[in-house]
């Protein structure tokens, strides 16, 4: 059997592999503030969340699909080399998605996937390989890697100012309501948890679809860079199917240890997010669920009570953030290592 497609056939099994630990590791993310204000039950927040997630991928366009397929560069490589060089990426980004949610820290599976698959072109072919944008940068074009960087530092940036804004107005709105508005604020959620599940499939299932495609181009099964619709429902499917898995881990973390959100803080939260992301989308930039959720819920808390916001945890989850990158970096490349000593 050809082996260039047996090794395709494996590597499309692991992108689908990686997309359902985004699912169930970004799940928490989604559904955490909805689950703490006690807006749903766990069930219900997941089944509305997984429904809208898998409607993100298929309406959502593939504009973050284009970034992430082209800021590696496999041209001219033999096809088994350029597979295998993915497939060592994605094991690095499944690994450190698997230990952060062992560890219940909501890392970015975003910074995984590229952390992963830059260490494993750069050991492998070195780092020419990989588009950086440094050049283009200087032009005025933002592309490569610079773009995935500054949309991924620069988004929770803006969801924490974005959210410190959105909860002072809010809070100046109803600064007379009764305690019974609780329960409106509660039924307000059931939109804006919808909308945050639609966003993120739009963002996060394109990630996959973009190295979907690539492994399709790469393995000659494509003539040009462009996502099949088949390619769209498998990532919908796979990350749907890990959003339904959970992941309870994190919930506690994001809903319980950053700040005590209450039906207020999390609808805010939920708009924060959504708005955020879908702008992301629009650009084609790819952003981190993660990142944007935590620090809109960091944003919220300064914006109401400094002092009430647990800044220690708030700082371990900006350390993981940091690590994530050279991390997953360093699992692809020990893998790497390791393939090669396995491998003739």
């Amino acid at each position: 059997m050809d082996p260039v497609f047996v090794l395709a056939v494996a590597v499309v099994l692991i992108v689908l592999v990686f997309d359902y630990t985004n699912g169930f590791h970004d799940a928490a993310n989604i559904i955490a503030t909805v689950i703490a204000s006690r807006a749903m039950t766990p069930v219900q927040a997941v089944l509305i969340v997984a429904t809208f997630e898998f409607l993100g991928p298929l309406l959502g366009g593939t504009a973050v699909a284009n970034t992430i397929g082209s800021f590696v560069v496999l041209d001219g490589l033999d096809r088994v080399a350029a597979l295998t060089i993915v497939l060592c990426g994605l094991i690095g980004a499944i690994a450190w998605n698997l230990l952060t949610w062992w560890r219940g820290i909501p890392s970015s599976s975003s910074h995984a996937l590229v952390g992963g698959l830059a260490g494993a072109v750069v050991v492998s072919v070195g780092a020419d390989h990989v588009l950086w944008g440094f050049g283009e940068l200087r032009h005025g074009h933002i592309t490569g890697v610079t773009k995935v960087l500054a949309a991924l530092i620069l988004s929770p940036l803006i969801g924490f100012w974005v959210a410190f804004g959105v909860h002072r107005v809010m809070m100046f709105l109803l600064r007379g309501a009764r305690p019974i508005m609780n329960r409106t604020l509660r039924n307000a959620q059931w939109l804006t948890a919808a909308g945050l599940g639609f966003s993120h499939g739009a963002n996060d299932a394109q990630k996959s679809m973009g190295i979907l495609t690539l492994v399709l181009l790469i393995g000659g099964f494509l003539e040009t860079f462009a996502v099949p619709l088949w390619v769209m429902l498998a990532c919908a499917v796979s990350m749907t199917l890990g959003i339904l898995s959970g992941g309870w881990r994190i919930v506690r973390t994001l809903g319980f240890a950053i700040y005590k959100v209450r039906p207020l803080h999390a609808l805010d939260s939920q708009l924060t997010s959504t708005a955020v992301i879908l702008a992301a989308s629009a650009v084609g930039a790819p952003v981190s669920t993660t990142h944007v959720v935590a620090t809109s819920i960091m944003g919220i808390g300064a914006s109401e009570r400094p002092r009430s916001v647990r800044w220690a945890k708030a700082g371990e989850i900006v350390t993981t953030w940091v690590i994530t990158i050279p991390g997953a970096a360093t699992v692809s490349i020990v893998f790497h290592f390791l393939l090669r000593m396995v491998l003739p």
